[in-house]
């Protein structure tokens, strides 16, 4: 059986954070709201990290100049073809 997939809001991923930060077990977070263990482990990750659940602001910075370089690259081409 394939789950479909769900989005939550930042205030919900919030939430769960808390309850988790408050001495609730990830077990029991994940069988009470039918949440995957891999995705509340993810937002106590991005909670801490950064205190963020947007995914741009929980980019390594690594992953950060990739997408720099990338979109540098993009405009360069643009420029090129407008020389030719």
């Amino acid at each position: 059986m394939t789950r479909t997939r769900r989005t939550f809001t930042p205030e919900f991923k919030l939430q769960m954070v808390r309850l988790f930060e408050n001495g609730k077990s990830k077990s029991e977070i994940v069988r009470e709201y039918d949440l995957t263990a891999s995705a509340l482990d993810k937002w106590v990750k991005n909670h801490q990290n950064t205190g963020s659940f947007n995914h741009i602001d929980n980019l390594s910075e690594e992953e950060r100049e990739l997408r720099r370089l990338r979109k540098d690259i993009q405009q360069l081409k643009m420029e090129n073809e407008i020389l030719k």
